[in-house]
């Protein structure tokens, strides 16, 4: 019974966050995916762009010289992004710091998509245990949303080079801050990524190596898989369903598949933690259980615990004290 009710609690929530999404039209879009790339004309043409990408060692790497105009004021970190849009707001990252009171940890935390607020229970939690939480808003959200968007649509959508555009620039804004704050003084740099949040985390990860602890909620390795399977992804798929074949747009989105960067996830001086729920629609189970054995067969032993829940009742009791009380011990 109790399961039944979470099943139901969860497609209540999938349902309510369905409302503000809306189809829209599926555009390729290469040249705002792929800086000095011409417009390409077909899919193949863009795929061929995003192989070239995938197999760029430097793709996730900010420009140098690009560390600076940082402000600080009462617990808020303000800062450019490295990447310019058209959407002025989105250019500028607010994060919140809440102290841990040393310079031992720091966890950068990345929320899940669409998150109406940061997650003040997390930051006040893990400070009373020495670790500074630093929540950054990803881009198209909290402060840097779109004006008018009922949710942060151009973060994930239909159009593919956008969406390459916003999780590169996710990731550079996240390594930005984690070069700020090595330069602070804090030694063990940890990332938390939630859901969509999961695969921003988890290519800062694999990408820089100053961040030496990596905990991924609700990830699940082919975010091209992610999208045309689950439930919060509906509207998105119904755009993509008569344009791609789901093969095209793995291939796509190949740059951003954490299943391409196993044996860097893999590397001795990372350690991975994540936590999975068993009841998932949004990230189908099969998907993390595939990047899991990835993982494992690219040598990495990764910490993970599986919970009898959905994607959303994760945030309810005691699911949600089980998995920060794992998150807990790791970062211990």
């Amino acid at each position: 019974m109790l399961h039944s009710w979470l099943d139901h609690w969860d497609e209540q929530r999938a349902r309510r966050g369905e409302e503000a999404k809306k189809a829209t039209d599926f555009v390729l879009d290469a040249e705002r995916a792929f800086p000095g790339a011409k417009k390409a004309a077909s899919i193949e043409e863009f795929c061929v762009l995003a192989d070239s990408a995938l197999a760029d060692p430097a793709f996730f790497d900010e420009p140098s010289g690009s560390g600076q105009g940082f402000e600080r004021e009462e617990g808020w970190l303000r800062f450019p992004s490295g990447i310019s849009t058209d959407i002025e707001a989105n250019n500028v990252v607010r994060a919140k710091i809440t102290e841990g009171g040393s310079l031992d940890r720091a966890m950068v935390v990345f929320h899940h998509w669409n998150a109406s607020a940061r997650s003040r229970q997390i930051a006040n939690f893990f400070s009373l245990f020495g670790v500074t939480v630093v929540e950054i808003a990803m881009p198209y959200h909290f402060e840097r949303s779109r004006p008018g968007s009922a949710h942060a649509d151009y973060m994930l959508s239909p159009n593919l080079g956008r969406t390459i555009q916003s999780f590169r620039q996710g990731v550079w804004d996240g390594r930005k801050l984690i070069a700020w704050l090595k330069s602070q003084g804090y030694r063990e740099i940890s990332v938390l990524g939630m859901s969509l949040g999961s695969w921003v985390a988890g290519l800062v990860a694999a990408h820089d190596p100053a961040v030496t602890k990596a905990s991924l909620f609700l990830t699940g390795g082919s975010l091209a898989d992610m999208v045309w399977t689950g439930r919060a992804t509906r509207s998105i798929r119904d755009s993509l369903v008569p344009e791609i074949e789901l093969t095209d747009l793995r291939r796509a989105w190949g740059p951003l598949n954490l299943e391409n960067y196993v044996h860097s996830l893999a590397r001795s001086d990372l350690d991975l933690h994540v936590v999975l729920a068993k009841r998932d629609k949004v990230v189908l189970p099969e998907l993390s259980e595939r990047f899991m054995q990835m993982l494992k067969e690219a040598g990495a032993r990764p910490n993970i615990l599986e919970l009898n829940c959905g994607h959303y009742s994760l945030a309810i009791p005691p699911y949600i004290l089980f998995a920060g009380l794992s998150l807990k011990r790791f970062l211990s």
